[in-house]
């Protein structure tokens, strides 16, 4: 059977993370595979190249990454992610992909459909792309992102993100779920859900909230909210008073409201729920502790209350994210998982030309 395959180019650009440029493009062919191995033929249904706007790419850590010009035509334009710390030059590494960043964007014009993976979404940002539209990137620079791009409107919480052509992804690890979302969309359940299971891929994440550590995420110099929070947090099990908060730094509530929000976005309120959710999921990964526990430990006596607020916050119920998430001997079992054997046996027998499937 002839297939006209869906052409897709992966950009790859000095710096990159090569790991998502190649992970992804390794996974469409092994959808390749399982689609051939199901029906009977070899004709790719993917043809994905490695391309540049540039002779030359280095990937992150120095590694050469052999490349082609960027066709002219194309179903789809991946951008990976690359390496970037908090305290580095945006500016200085946005400037430095000006070719990159013309490219994106003359595809774009031509109707070509971009996706990008992880922090691949600022250059998107640099090309107009964003503008208007809902993303998502890695979610430590998730607030980036929405600083540096007012005109969108970011959602740190999701793994991936369709806009009207414009696709965007959480972080590293998302390069996956982006491949097996074309993969779905283009040959359907079965082939994706068997080339999940041979590649031991998760094919049912929907959001990123369940890794979000706001530790992690602490953004410096903010003297005022750090100090609140310092507060908070001391007393996170303890009944909240937005009277007593406010008192306690000599201010009003409207005054406490007012700059705490100023250097944060939320609410003391909203803060300390973050880091109650947090201390329970922290309980949920390395305790036995029963749910009722759990809650009475991060201040909370309402299972209802705690129970939306917990799916809220990690898109998963508080026994789902146990079960996703717990550490230790036996984690396996309790999730209910099915071992790598019983994936490759499903494809073995899967039927084939004889079977009356083409």
């Amino acid at each position: 059977m002839n297939h006209v395959p869906y052409r897709i180019g992966v950009l790859a650009f000095n710096g990159c993370f090569a790991s998502e440029a190649f992970g992804f493009a390794d996974l469409m062919t092994v959808a390749n595979q399982v689609a051939g191995h199901l029906h009977g033929d070899t004709a790719p249904r993917f043809e994905v190249a490695i391309v540049a706007a540039r002779r030359r790419v280095t990937a992150s850590g120095g590694v050469p990454v052999g490349v082609v010009a960027v066709p002219t035509s194309l179903d789809l334009l991946v951008v990976p992610g690359f390496e970037l710390l908090p305290a580095q030059d945006l500016d200085a590494r946005m400037g430095a992909l000006g070719r990159e960043v013309d490219v994106i964007g003359q595809l774009a014009g031509r109707g070509v459909p971009i996706a990008s993976i992880c922090l691949g979404a600022f250059l998107l940002g640099e090309a107009g792309l964003l503008d208007g539209r809902r993303a998502t990137t890695a979610w430590l620079f998730a607030r980036a992102l929405a600083a540096r791009y007012p005109q969108a409107t970011v959602d740190e919480k999701a793994l991936i993100v369709d806009d009207a052509g414009i696709t965007t992804t959480g972080a590293f690890s998302a390069a996956f779920d982006l491949a097996m979302r074309v993969i779905t969309r283009s040959l359907g359940d079965e082939i994706a859900r068997v080339t999940a299971r041979v590649t031991l891929v998760p094919d049912g994440r929907t959001s990123q909230a369940p890794y979000v550590d706001d530790a992690i995420s602490a953004v410096p110099g903010q003297q005022f909210s750090g100090e609140v929070k310092r507060w908070l947090e001391a007393r996170s099990s303890q009944p909240y008073s937005l009277s007593e908060l406010a008192a306690a730094f000599h201010v009003s509530t409207r005054t406490m409201l007012r700059r705490f929000a100023a250097e944060t976005g939320e609410s003391p309120l909203g803060h300390l729920q973050r880091v109650r959710i947090g201390m329970a999921k922290a309980l949920l990964e390395t305790s036995e502790l029963r749910l009722a526990d759990v809650m009475a430990k991060v201040g909370y006596l309402d299972k209802g209350t705690f129970r939306r607020l917990f799916t809220s916050h990690t898109g998963m119920s508080p026994a789902e994210y146990r079960r996703q998430f717990r550490r230790g001997p036996g984690r396996e079992q309790a999730a209910g998982r099915r071992q790598p054997e019983d994936h490759v046996t499903e494809l073995r027998q899967a039927p084939g030309p004889a079977d009356g499937v083409g």
